[in-house]
C-alpha cells in the first residue's frame, strides 16, 4: 500500500515526488515513457526561472535525480484504469495492480493530429511530431512545419539546423506565438512563412513509401498548391492524456481534469497537476508549481 501514486513523470509529477517524499510519504511514480515527458522532446528552454537557457533533456535528467533523491520510486507502467474504492484506490497498469491512499494524475498532453489523408500512414516515414527526435534525418532537404504557436515556431527554427529550407504553414493570418519568438523567427532566412494556408493532404512517393509533398489550400481563394517537402512536422495543439480516468467523473468536455486550487478533484483522494488540468497556462514552471501544491495538499489531507 503506497501513500501516493503519481501517474506521469513530467515536471508536475517529478515536482510532486520531491515534495511528497520529503514529507515522508511512501511514493511511487508510474510512467509509460522516459522521465521528463515533453522536456525530452524540447531542444532549448528559455523561460524556466534560474536557467536562462537549458536543453530539455538536461532539465529532465536533473529533475528526475531530484525526484528520486528522497525515496520516491520510479517504475515503468502504462496506466489503464483507476478504481476508487473509498479509503484507498487501485491503479491498474498493463502488468500490475497497485494499491494507494491517494493518486496524483500528472500525465500531461499528447500531440494533436491534423486528420488529413496519409497522415497516419506516413508517421515515421516523413511525418513526425518531434523535431528534436527526427530533425537530423532531413539534412539538406526541405520540410514543412504546421502551426502558429510557440511550439511550431521554435521547432521550425530548430529544424533550420538540418533542413535546407523550412516552410511554416499557418492557417490564420497572424501567429499565436510570443513576440520574442516571432522576432527570432523573422531573423531566420531559411524559413518561409505561408499564412492563410490549410494542409489538406500529404503526398506519397509510392515507390519508396515516403512523404513527397504537402497539399495546401488557400483559406481565401480555395486554390490548391503543393509544397515539395520530404518532412512534415505538425504542431497544432495537444489533447489531455486521461483515457484511464473517464469513469471517475472528474473530466471536462475536452478531457482535462477539473481541480480546485489545491489540485484536488471532486473525487476524494484523487488529484491532478500540470498540463492535464483544466487551466489557462501550460508551461514547465506552472507544472512544477502544480506538483508542489498537490503534494503539500495530499500530505495535509492525509493526516488531518
Amino acid at each position: 500500500m503506497y501513500d501516493l501514486i503519481i501517474i506521469g513523470a513530467g515536471p508536475a509529477g517529478m515536482s510532486a515526488a520531491v515534495y511528497a517524499s520529503r514529507s515522508g510519504l511512501n511514493t511511487l511514480i508510474l510512467d509509460g515513457g522516459a522521465p521528463g515527458g515533453k522536456l525530452n522532446l524540447t531542444a532549448e528552454i528559455e523561460n524556466y526561472p534560474g536557467k536562462q537557457i537549458v536543453a530539455g533533456p538536461e532539465l529532465a535528467y536533473d529533475m528526475f535525480e531530484h525526484a528520486t533523491r528522497f525515496g520516491a520510486v520510479y517504475e515503468y507502467g502504462m496506466v489503464k484504469e483507476i478504481k476508487d474504492l473509498g479509503e484507498h484506490k487501485e491503479v491498474i497498469t498493463e502488468e500490475n495492480t497497485y494499491e494507494t491512499k491517494a493518486v496524483l494524475i500528472a500525465t500531461g498532453t499528447k500531440e494533436r493530429k491534423i486528420g488529413i489523408p496519409n497522415e497516419e500512414e506516413m508517421t515515421g516515414r516523413g511525418v513526425s511530431y518531434c523535431a528534436v527526435c527526427d530533425g537530423a534525418f532531413f539534412g539538406g532537404e526541405e520540410v514543412a512545419v504546421i502551426g502558429g504557436g510557440n511550439s511550431a515556431l521554435e521547432e521550425a527554427m530548430y529544424l533550420t539546423k538540418f533542413a535546407s529550407k523550412v516552410h511554416l504553414i499557418v492557417r490564420r493570418d497572424v501567429f499565436r506565438a510570443d513576440k520574442i519568438v516571432q522576432d527570432k523567427l523573422n531573423e531566420n532566412d531559411k524559413i518561409e512563412i505561408h499564412f492563410l494556408k490549410k494542409p489538406v493532404e500529404i503526398e506519397v512517393d509510392q515507390e519508396n513509401n515516403k512523404v513527397s509533398g504537402l497539399v495546401l489550400e488557400d483559406s481565401q481563394s480555395k486554390e490548391r498548391s503543393t509544397l515539395k517537402v520530404t518532412g512534415i512536422f505538425p504542431f497544432v495543439g495537444a489533447d489531455p492524456v486521461t483515457e484511464f480516468a473517464k469513469g471517475l467523473d472528474i473530466l471536462d468536455e475536452r478531457g482535462y481534469v477539473i481541480t480546485n486550487e489545491d489540485m484536488a478533484t471532486q473525487c476524494p483522494g484523487i488529484y491532478a497537476a500540470g498540463d492535464v488540468r483544466k487551466k489557462f497556462l501550460r508551461q514547465v514552471v506552472t507544472a512544477t508549481n502544480d506538483g508542489a501544491i498537490a503534494a503539500q495538499a495530499i500530505n495535509r489531507d492525509m493526516f488531518e
